[in-house]
């Protein structure tokens, strides 16, 4: 009886991954079609977590905000050519990561000759604040429970200072909740690479929050990180 039970089980799960293949296929063949519909679709579906990921990895709400629609741009206009030799998240989030990790590699090398982005104009305020407020996630994440809370500051701080790769394979595993075989296949790197990043990324994290934790709250403070990078104890 448990041998049938399991069989079905998988039964379910093969039939639920070939529903959703079919469904992906379905919406890529209609957005190569130039359908508005499927593209309302794809920006509900892939916007938040497109300036979510662009955020952490240049940590300036107006850089990420311009990064998101700089993705969507080569999206529409790399969708018909693309082939679907990965899913079409994959796909998105490989295109989000480049684009921010070039915009910030410019940035930097500009930084000195630009001003702060703090001090942009109220028009270029005006003009971005509606989409970050149509940005925000309304789903209560662990990181997100965590940024509500006195620590937002400080895993945030942290979090910027983790350097690159470690820093983008942590937000994809324990922030998006991705699958290590897709950051693997976004990142384009192998299943070992992968975790090897994330355990090294959560141990860069561990140790740039260790001293605010013997300092401030640590009881508090290890909790939401724990919820935040999926059990990982911080010493106090």
């Amino acid at each position: 009886m448990r041998a049938m039970a399991g069989a079905a089980a998988l039964g379910n799960i093969a039939a639920g991954a070939l529903d959703i293949r079919q469904e992906e296929a379905s919406v890529i063949t209609e957005l190569k079609a130039g359908s508005e519909e499927a593209y309302a679709w794809l920006i509900a579906q892939f916007e938040a977590p497109v300036y979510n990921v662009t955020y952490r990895i240049l940590n300036d709400p107006t850089e990420a905000a311009d990064t998101t629609q700089e993705v969507f741009l080569k999206v529409f206009r790399g969708m018909k050519q693309f082939t679907g030799a990965s899913t079409l998240k994959t796909w998105i989030y490989r295109i989000a990561i480049n684009e921010a990790s070039n915009r910030r590699r410019w940035w930097f090398r500009h930084k000195s000759k630009e001003t702060s982005m703090e001090s942009t104009s109220e028009q270029n305020f005006e003009s971005t604040a509606p989409l970050k407020e149509k940005l925000v996630d309304g789903g209560s994440s662990p990181f997100e429970d965590c940024a509500r809370s006195e620590l937002r500051g400080q895993v945030e701080a942290a979090l910027a200072q983790v350097p690159e790769p470690y820093r983008t394979a942590l937000v994809l595993r324990d922030m998006e909740e991705l699958s290590y075989e897709e950051i693997a296949e976004i990142t384009e790197c192998t299943m070992g690479t992968v975790k090897s990043r994330i355990t090294r990324g959560r141990e860069q994290l561990k140790k740039r929050l260790a001293k605010y934790l013997r300092d401030g709250k640590p009881q508090v403070a290890s909790t939401a990180l724990r919820h935040q990078s999926r059990g990982v104890e911080v010493a106090s």
